[in-house]
């Protein structure tokens, strides 16, 4: 696929770009280090130059001139860009063309333009070319997991290093506000004690600490720029929610703390998104536009919801943990509950929703190491952002209100839920040639027919035709 493609072009072009990257620094200043925004060995920035230069000169330009020209201005407009958005993430300009001649704000300059246009050329006629003929030797399905799977974990080390960044950002902030504070000077042992605080900001963490000795302006940026830390800010303001105490029952607000209301509406809420995640995520997998959901009636995917009120039973207590401690623990929960959740499925339907089979490192078919990854990155922003926001907005609802809310939806979910069971057991029984015995059922066989069940469920399938499926797949590779 066109798409699987580009995904390929961009991880290989982001791991050559480190990989340059690093000559160039260990040429220039005699020692090798991750120079990149990452901790792994990619550099995305790299990645998404080169997927641009070859969408764009590709089906427009045969000739290696044209696409020289093209490339040399429009990678350096990128590059401007990117260095322009890097340097108000970290504070610092990631690189520095100022000392060169004819540099364009500092973050390209006229040589580099001309370097940029060479590389445009060897991406475009030489280097992804023969990369699409290499690709297409490997299955299709295979090369779009393990493609998935890499982009994965280049997204989550993004969100982590940004995470990373602004913290280390704002703590250098207000360590900074203390210094200015000091209105009647600083003596030795105060002097000694910020130092000690200041040291401590870049080596109390592995991240923050790769982080510095990729950008060491960091290190005093901080007292000179103050940059504003919105995403801290946002973390901040919503661990309140972790932390608001009433002392009379009177004064607590509608579904405070881990109480039913709360739970059921965190589950709706977790339903709903999980519908927006797979909506938006079919195109990606399957080519095209899909109806993802998990009920017969409303936008909801129940493993979603029930993996949100899991991970915010189990980690309510613990948000205090670090963020990567967090990240561990939602892989784990998450990729266990989904596995449960899948047999449950087969065990009481003999109905199949999902099945990882052919990717690396499943556990039955039931999840994976991808999803489980999936599932930390899932869990981290639920417990940091997503639920503290809803919880808020959750108990700004009026009591009486709130109650009769709880219990139509409550009444209305569990309607669903037996429909939905009740659907998808007379849809299996129909394939299996049983026919309707009552009423009930031939309502169901009217409401819920073949082609509207397909349209709800694209990826149902009974268990015993899964099994067929694998095996033959499982033959086929043998061969």
């Amino acid at each position: 696929m066109y798409w699987v493609d580009l995904l390929w072009s961009f991880v290989l072009l982001s791991f050559l770009g480190w990989i340059f990257s690093g000559a160039y620094h260990w040429i220039i200043e005699k020692k090798f280090y991750n120079k990149g925004f990452l901790t792994l060995p990619f550099g995305p920035s790299y990645g998404l130059c080169g997927v641009a230069c070859y969408v764009v000169f590709n089906n427009v330009a045969n000739n290696p001139i044209i696409t020289f020209i093209g490339s040399a201005l429009m990678l350096s407009a990128l590059s401007a860009i990117i260095g322009y958005t890097l340097e108000l993430l970290l504070g610092c300009k990631p690189w520095d063309f100022s000392d060169t001649k004819l540099n364009i704000g500092s973050y390209t300059s006229l040589p580099n333009s001309v370097m940029l246009g060479i590389i445009g050329v060897f991406t475009v006629h030489m280097l992804i070319p023969p990369l699409n003929h290499v690709l297409i030797m490997i299955p299709e399905t295979v090369s779009m997991i393990i493609v998935l799977s890499i982009c994965a974990a280049i997204f989550i080390d993004t969100i982590l290093s940004l995470i990373t960044v602004f913290r280390l950002r704002n703590k250098m902030k207000r360590l900074s506000a203390e210094i200015l504070s000091e209105n009647s000077g600083i003596d030795g042992e105060k002097l000694k004690e910020l130092r000690e605080n200041y040291n401590r900001l870049f080596t109390n963490s592995l991240l923050r600490k790769r982080m510095v000795n990729a950008f060491p302006e960091l290190k005093t940026s901080g007292y000179v720029k103050q940059i504003s830390g919105k995403l801290d800010e946002i973390k901040t303001e919503n661990m309140k929610e972790y932390e608001n105490k009433f002392e009379r029952d009177e004064d607590k607000p509608f579904a405070y703390g881990l109480c039913f209301a709360k739970l059921f509406a965190l589950f709706i809420v977790g339903s709903f998104l999980g519908t927006c995640i797979e909506t938006v995520y079919a195109p990606f997998a399957e080519g095209h536009f899909e109806l993802r959901v998990g009920m017969v009636y409303g936008p909801f995917i129940p493993v979603y919801g029930g993996g949100a009120v899991l991970l915010t039973v189990v980690l309510y207590k613990m948000y205090k943990l670090s963020d990567t401690m967090i990240f561990v623990i939602s892989a784990f929960l998450g990729a266990f509950f989904e596995y449960i959740s899948s047999w449950l499925q087969e065990t009481i339907l003999g109905t199949v929703s999902w099945d990882y089979s052919n990717m690396p490192l499943n556990l039955n078919g039931r999840t994976s190491l991808m999803y489980a990854f999936i599932w930390g990155f899932l869990g981290l922003i639920w417990v940091r952002y997503l639920y503290p926001f809803a919880a808020k907005w959750i108990e700004k609802i009026p009591k009486k209100q709130g109650s009769i809310i709880t219990v139509l939806l409550a009444i209305f979910m569990v309607y669903n839920g037996i429909l939905t069971v009740s659907a998808v057991y007379r849809w299996e029984q129909r394939t299996s040639g049983v026919t309707a015995s009552n009423k009930f059922e031939e309502y169901l066989d009217k409401k819920y027919d073949d082609d509207r069940m397909k349209l709800l469920f694209p990826h149902m399938r009974h268990s015993d035709d899964l099994s067929e499926i694998q095996t033959g797949e499982s033959r086929q590779k043998n061969r």
